[in-house]
């Protein structure tokens, strides 16, 4: 058996490039791998070929692709699954596979075959919905829930019934015996799966979490996990992609922890989804014969047909016991009608038994490209039909809350405002905001906002409302994707702080999203006026609609101003770019306001007069005070390079780090009354040799050896300044140099009175 490997580079390549035009046309990638394989392989142009180590190769893509599926998908939403999501998935199975068992079996004759057509028949492929969902805006409809739930009980049901279907058949011939054996077999292997995935499994979870063999060894030993069930269930006489599927039901977050699951699932998805899996699927398509289309036409049509009413009509009459009407139910059933990666396996696996032939393999696979093509159209017009006929529903009392990303201080304002009257959730990384947060009484969860898991621990799959207000767009951008293509989020409000205003509208455009605040908003120098205090808040009535990006524009004077939420009857709304005032609205506004005079001293005109530096790349100790030498060189009348290297001779003497995340060079140079002061703010941090912490103030000192006196009150100051308990997070969260400036000018301390008769050489700057 050898491989070729020109031809799997090519397969590859085909693989990626078909994958790519689909996602890109908005249908799932296993859509174009099939499609890539049937255009280059042997069906028409022959650049591609099969060979058994191929065929390995792509085997295995399936069961570390299944044992993916079984990661994702959280038994306990089948046990939640909704009565309305329950019986759409029994009519969405049921109805198609009999229609289809009986033109399969009318035609063929065989049992077998007919019935691996009706499971095919029966499938429901999620890969397209929520692209489609997003689109069409329907994330928070009552149809929208029930596919999703529809769809993940089908799939399931499936694979069962595969199973059974893959035990029988391996017998030739149906008796009582062999059916009473199969179904043994069976039992017997779920009982050994349960009994080693709830007792087994569990303390094979806490050995990796406790002793942490790393990513490497513990993805090995979960896919050794995984073809083990696999072999559990190849000796049952099932097959082993159900056995990977339930490994990977077992091994989920409660198992692994949530960092280790995170961690392996991204593993296997990238190398099952983005390697093995693609060419299992190419190689899918080098089966199929487009002879279908001459020899058999009417029973490739009457079999898609078949398949596609069956869905919508079994989908409705199953649905009518709900009560929601059996409109509601044939969208439903049209949303459900696509195919995808699980009935072209099952396909695969029947070709290879020999249980169908490639006319009816063929068959199977244009069924899945067609249906799942037409679902956005069809989907597109039942609901239309509904919105016209006004029975779309959407389902405010299913999803409920404001999730925020972000505890800064404008985040958590917001968050108090929202939480009068509805559930709100802060996610943020920072431990101290997140304290913050929790003392607000929100409920905060201290983590990554792009990790689903954590996302998923802050109902982000229940709330009704996103909201990404980080000072990082690409959080932003990157958090509020997750929110609406893996939640479902209906609701996306986006801060905008400026900068590339179309890259924002088309981000916008592509999430159905909004633009929090209606307008950009600088968030850092917002949550520098929260933390100082710095602004009045008011409440503003509506006296005719408007829409409330007008309304910000309006708000814009010599004083900025922020439309921090809305007040609309009882309910507390965030103002954002989508949202129109209404007369009886009452919008909260805060207003930055001005800083009361404070006495000064020298420190303070030092202070004034001081360059600022705000660095927010990484340094090296060297380069800092090579950028820190230039200013003070020019005012001292010295080399750069020469006092430079002072301050390095000072600093290898002992460390000039007072405070944690706080440092004071100082060198003495030559002359009478001179004192200069360079201060810095190192976004990313310094390191100063022997020092746990890194450094983010930086105090430069450079004075004669007459100022000693003052370079102990200016010492004195600095410590004062540092004793504010908000100095750090105040120091991090300053927008610009001039708002660190600020930030020391208006700190309470104990100041010293000027000498008599003594002028300062500028004038302070307006706090």
């Amino acid at each position: 058996m050898e491989l070729s490997l020109l031809n799997l580079l090519l397969v590859l390549v085909a693989a990626w490039l078909g994958g790519l035009l689909a996602t890109r046309l908005g249908y799932p990638s296993v859509l174009g791998e099939l499609l890539a394989g049937m255009l280059l392989g042997p069906p028409l142009l022959g650049v591609l070929h099969g060979s058994e180590a191929l065929a390995v190769v792509g085997e295995l893509g399936v069961l570390l692709m299944m044992l993916y599926i079984g990661m994702e998908i959280d038994p306990r939403e089948l046990g939640r699954a909704s009565k309305g999501g329950v019986l759409a998935a029994l009519g969405g199975f049921i109805t198609p596979f009999v229609a289809c068992y009986l033109i399969i079996y009318y035609v063929t004759g065989s049992a077998y075959a007919a019935m691996f057509v009706g499971v095919a028949a029966g499938v429901t492929s999620l890969a397209t919905k929520s692209r489609i969902l997003v689109d069409l805006q329907l994330l928070d409809t009552r149809i929208a829930h029930v596919m999703m739930a529809g769809a993940l009980i089908a799939d399931t049901l499936s694979l069962l019934i595969f199973a059974g279907i893959i035990g029988v058949a391996q017998f030739g011939s149906v008796s009582v015996m062999d059916l009473a054996l199969v179904g043994l077999k069976a039992l017997a292997f779920f009982a050994v799966a349960a009994l080693v995935g709830l007792k087994l499994i569990p303390r094979f979870g806490v050995w990796l979490q406790r002793y942490a063999p790393g990513r490497t060894v513990s993805f090995l030993l979960i896919v050794v996990v995984a073809l083990l069930f696999a072999e559990g269930a190849e000796l049952a006489g099932l097959h082993g992609i159900l056995g990977a599927f339930l490994a990977g039901l077992f091994l989920r977050e409660r198992t692994l922890g949530r960092t280790l699951s995170k961690d392996l699932m991204d593993l296997v998805r990238d190398v099952s989804l983005g390697f093995l899996a693609p060419i299992f699927f190419v190689t899918a398509g080098f089966e199929v014969t487009f002879d279908v289309f001459q020899q058999h036409p009417i029973l490739l049509a009457g079999v898609i047909a078949a398949a596609t009413v069956a869905k919508i009509v079994g989908t409705a009459l199953f649905y009518l016991p709900t009560g929601y009407g059996w409109r509601e139910g044939v969208v439903i059933g049209a949303g459900m009608n696509g195919r995808g990666a699980v009935e072209i396996i099952i396909a695969q696996i029947g070709l290879s038994m020999g249980i169908i032939d490639a006319t009816i393999f063929s068959i199977l696979v244009f069924m899945a490209i067609f249906t799942t093509a037409t679902v956005p159209v069809l989907l597109k017009l039942g609901v239309d039909w509904l919105k016209r006929r006004n029975e779309l529903v959407r389902s405010d009392h299913e999803r409920r809350g404001v999730l925020i990303i972000g505890a800064g201080a404008t985040a958590r304002a917001l968050g108090r405002v929202l939480a009068r009257s509805q559930p709100v959730w802060v996610v943020d990384r920072n431990p101290q905001l997140c304290a913050l947060a929790e003392s607000d009484g929100l409920q905060v969860i201290c983590g990554d906002a792009l990790d689903e898991q954590v996302l998923g621990e802050a109902q982000a799959a229940h709330v009704r409302t996103f909201i990404a207000m980080t000072a990082n767009a690409e959080v932003n951008a990157l958090a509020a994707q997750l929110a609406r293509t893996v939640f479902y989020v209906p609701e996306i409000h986006v801060l905008f702080s400026g900068g590339d205003e179309a890259e924002h509208q088309s981000l916008l455009a592509h999430l159905h999203a909004t633009t929090l605040f209606a307008g950009p908003v600088s968030l850092v120098a917002w949550d520098y006026r929260i933390e100082q205090e710095r602004i009045v808040r008011s409440k503003v009535p509506v006296e005719q609609p408007m829409p409330a990006s007008r309304f910000f524009q309006a708000l814009q004077g010599p004083r900025p101003a922020l439309p921090l939420a809305l007040l609309r009857g009882d309910r507390y709304l965030p103002v954002h770019s989508g949202l129109t005032l209404e007369p009886g609205d009452e919008v909260i506004v805060l207003q930055a306001m001005d800083v009361p005079a404070m006495p000064r001293d020298r420190f303070d005109h030092l202070v004034a007069q001081a360059p600022v530096l705000d660095l927010s790349r990484q340094l090296s100790l060297e380069e800092f005070f090579r950028v820190a030498a230039e200013p003070l060189a020019a005012r001292l009348g010295l080399e750069a390079e020469a006092l430079q290297r002072r301050f390095l001779e000072r600093e290898a003497l002992s460390s000039t780090v007072v405070f944690p995340g706080v440092a004071i060079p100082h060198v003495i140079v030559e002359g009478h009354g001179r004192f200069e002061l360079v201060v810095a703010r190192c976004r990313e941090g310094l390191r100063f040799p022997d020092q746990p912490e890194r450094v983010h103030a930086v105090f430069v000192l450079a004075r004669s050896e007459d100022e000693r006196t003052f370079h102990l009150q200016a010492l004195s100051a600095i410590a004062q300044i540092l004793q504010r308990e908000d100095f750090e997070q105040a120091w991090l969260m300053a927008p610009d140099a001039e708002a660190l400036r600020r930030l020391l000018l208006e700190s309470e301390r104990r100041r010293l009175p000027l000498p008599a008769g003594s002028e300062p050489d500028e004038a302070l700057p307006e706090a």
